[in-house]
């Protein structure tokens, strides 16, 4: 009987690589984290404004987008518990966390984003992982049971099971170049039209390029192609467009619309007042001008440019306001059109939208149905987030049930069936 570990080989160390390794290692296999570039883990190191926002403060899974099927995201989701991973962090990783309520997001206490890259590889090596940096994969293919790893330099590696944890197509500075879906594409996987999201939205008429720089909290919703997406948060004027978690969380239905050649809308509410609010607000007797009521919603530039877009004096009183002035107002404040023309694309996107069909995998044990001893976790795969740790809670998530089941195998009497 053939009592050695059971070779596991990662391939990718980003978030779910990674957890993924420090997971296989911990559940008794011999793991190898395979990273192409010198140091791995560069998103990590980017987001959150360098502060890596680790996990969100709760998670509402109706957020996630995916073209697959929602009960698999749901089961995959509900895995590795929110309460759960943080302990992990605190407790394993041994990084102390901070909560941002106003955010709703969940930062290292540091405001440190390398200090969850760092603890991340420490803890991997603690656990046995061995790890190869700046070792690009060329090609990967099962051979005899196992699986026959290419390296660009040095001798092929051979597992028993293999997690491709590449990431997507988004931030390719950080070195995402779509290698894992096109292999996992060559293997037989069904791929979902990719497209970047979480990116900022551009406006080449420069309407409000005036404002490049003015930030306050507003309401989104994107419309076209049958999709629809809402938000509230922070919005940001750009030199190019918009930008923003408000923005950045409606934008793959402007992008997804616009390449299938349909028109598509973005729809903006100025402040935190609705139609109803702002109703009662302009009505009634009053010496304050329109000007002085509308600077306390939003920022003063911000004030004068929507007065003048529905065409009402600024220096006009609260009692002198016509009715028709009032119509228009209410629509400019709490549903303006904003323009838009195209996005920022992969370069500056948070997450790559569409991947790898949730139907191709086990959303129990992330191992390929196509390709028994293949796991797949991360970016890869068909679902992404909003801004606020989502996509990071959905990374560590996937990671851990691809490490945890790929030192295992596949039990012989498993039954898997598709959603």
């Amino acid at each position: 009987m053939d009592a050695r570990p059971r070779r596991v080989v990662v391939i990718g160390a980003g978030a779910a690589g990674t957890m993924a390794a420090i997971h296989a290692a911990s559940a008794g296999a011999d793991t190898t984290l395979v990273e192409a570039t010198a140091d791995g883990g560069r998103k990590i190191l980017i987001s959150g404004g360098g502060r890596c926002n680790v996990l969100p403060l709760e998670l509402d899974e109706r957020r996630f987008v995916t073209d697959s099927s929602p009960n698999t995201l749901r089961r995959i989701l509900r895995s590795w518990p929110l309460v759960e991973q943080r302990r992990f962090f605190e407790h394993e990783v041994g990084i102390p966390l901070s909560d941002e309520p106003a955010l709703r997001k969940v930062f290292p206490a540091s405001h440190r984003a390398r200090d969850v890259r760092d603890g991340l590889l420490a803890l991997a090596r603690q656990r046995g992982v061995t790890l190869r940096m700046a070792c690009r994969v060329r090609d990967l293919a099962p051979a005899d049971g196992q699986w026959v790893v290419h390296v660009e330099s040095g001798e092929p590696l051979r597992a028993d099971a293999v997690i491709l944890a590449t990431g997507g197509l988004s931030v390719p500075a950080t070195g995402s170049d779509g290698f894992g879906l096109a292999l996992a594409a060559r293997l037989g996987h069904s791929i979902h039209p990719t497209y970047p999201a979480l990116t900022p939205i551009t406006d080449t008429a420069g309407q409000f390029a005036a404002l490049a720089g003015v930030s306050f909290p507003a309401s989104l919703h994107a419309q076209g192609d049958g999709r629809s997406a809402s938000a509230s948060g922070g919005f940001l004027f750009t030199h190019r467009g918009y930008s923003g978690p408000a923005a950045l969380d409606v934008a793959h239905v402007l992008i997804r619309a616009r390449a299938a050649g349909v028109p598509a809308t973005l729809q903006i509410r100025w402040s935190a007042l609705d139609a109803a609010a702002w109703e009662q607000a302009l009505r009634g007797p009053g010496t304050r001008t329109m000007l002085a009521l509308v600077r306390e919603r939003v920022p003063d530039r911000l004030a004068t440019l929507l007065l003048e877009r529905a065409a009402v004096p600024g220096d006009r009183s609260v009692a002198e306001l016509r009715r028709e002035e009032r119509r228009r107002l209410l629509d400019v404040l709490t549903r303006d059109t904003l323009p838009w023309t195209g996005d920022e694309g992969y370069k500056k996107a948070e997450v790559t939208g569409g991947g790898i069909r949730l139907a191709d995998i086990d959303p129990r044990t992330m191992e390929s149905r196509l390709t028994p001893g293949l796991y797949l976790c991360g970016e890869v795969l068909d679902a992404f987030g909003p801004i606020g740790g989502y996509n990071f809670f959905w990374a560590w998530a996937t990671g851990r049930a691809a490490g945890i089941h790929a030192a295992h195998g596949r039990p012989a009497s498993a039954a898997v069936s598709a959603d």
